[in-house]
């Protein structure tokens, strides 16, 4: 078999060194055979181009997906922000009518203080007037129907006042004086008795009278001072008896 083969290949060397024709037809041969490789290889490579060039625009696909709705995403982006721009000129313009608003109340305010202070002067001036009048009428009253003749005049205890006081010989007079007169304020002035005896001792007399000159006084009050011993009186006449008390 051997043998036969190498015969064979002697016979088709002597033919390729002797027969141009048939040298030719092999040369021919071969390269078509090897141009059917190349054309194998290359539809192969085809294949796998078009394979990569379809994973290819699938991803190109993919990306314009991912393109359209970043678009997407800006077009809210922008819509968001342009609703932010509105919100911040709406803030602005709230800011600036709350700053006029404010501006507005500072001006009331200080418009309010101004009226609060010219009420506060009058409101001095008529207590003082008031204070003034009691005085004049307990110094009276005190002279008419007792025969005790006193200057009454404020005092302060530390840092409280005493709307009237006044002392002679033995009797000092200690008062305030109100318009309304309530049963608070005749247990104060029973306490600030109290407290003078405490703080100032100095200033009272083995007789105390405690007196509330007022314009009006209701009656639970009237009988507060009755209880206490405490003289009330208006311009007109006495709403309770001159009660002079020891002070031991």
């Amino acid at each position: 078999m051997a043998k036969g083969r190498s015969r064979l290949k002697e016979e088709i060397l002597d033919l390729l060194e002797r027969d141009k024709e048939f040298r030719y037809a092999v040369a021919g041969y071969l390269g078509i055979s090897e141009t059917l490789k190349r054309l194998d290889a290359l539809e192969e490579r085809m294949v796998q181009l078009l394979e990569e060039q379809k994973k290819l625009w699938e991803e190109v696909k993919g990306l314009w997906e991912e393109v359209k709705g970043l678009r997407e995403s800006q077009e809210k982006l922008w819509e968001d922000v342009k609703g932010l721009k509105e919100s911040v000129k709406g803030l602005r313009e709230g800011q600036e009518k709350l700053w006029e608003e404010v501006s507005a109340l500072r001006k009331g305010q200080e418009k309010l203080w101004k009226e609060v202070k010219r009420i506060r002067v009058t409101t001095d001036r008529l207590a003082l007037s008031l204070e003034e009048e009691a005085r004049s009428f307990i110094a009276h009253r005190l002279k008419q129907e007792l025969g005790i003749d006193v200057k009454l005049d404020r005092v302060f205890v530390d840092s409280m006042e005493i709307d009237i006081y006044g002392a002679t010989g033995d009797i000092c007079v200690i008062g305030e004086a109100t318009v309304r007169l309530g049963a608070k304020r005749v247990e104060r002035l029973v306490r600030r008795v109290e407290l003078i005896k405490q703080r100032r001792p100095d200033l009272l007399r083995r007789k105390v009278i405690k007196a509330i000159y007022t314009y009006v006084a209701v009656p639970q009050a009237i009988e507060t001072a009755i209880n206490n011993k405490v003289w009330v009186l208006d311009w007109q006449r006495n709403l309770t008896p001159i009660a002079i008390e020891e002070t031991g």
